[in-house]
């Protein structure tokens, strides 16, 4: 099962025990949060209802990119300004999608393959 989340002003695709990084959303490391902007939803080719879909995810850790260099320059004034950026986010691990867990996929996947 997977499903289309929307967090941070982007779109992710997700299931049950990925992992993704978003923009950083307030909480400590170990503690659950929900996804409930779900947009779609569904199974193989099949998509699902989406009205009380909850996509829950346990945050891993709150980290920071790489640091972005703006540099400008204006030629033969002097001026120069140098600046970094390091945009702040959060790694999630998908714990359920729509009441479904990671071990609950896990299993149903040797299954199907047999």
């Amino acid at each position: 099962m997977f499903a289309v989340v929307r967090t941070g002003g982007k779109q992710y695709r997700v299931a049950a025990g990925d992992k993704i990084v978003i923009e950083k959303i307030e909480g400590d490391a170990g503690a659950s949060v929900t996804l409930g902007d779900v947009l779609l939803a569904g199974e193989g080719s099949e998509l699902r209802s989406v009205e009380g879909f909850v996509v829950a995810a346990e945050i891993i850790a709150q980290a920071k990119a790489d640091k972005v260099i703006v540099f400008k320059k204006r030629r033969r004034h002097n001026y120069r300004r140098k600046n970094g950026h390091r945009q702040q986010h959060t790694i999630l691990k998908i714990v359920s999608v729509g009441g479904q867990t990671a071990k609950q996929t896990e299993a149903d996947a040797p299954a199907a393959q047999a």
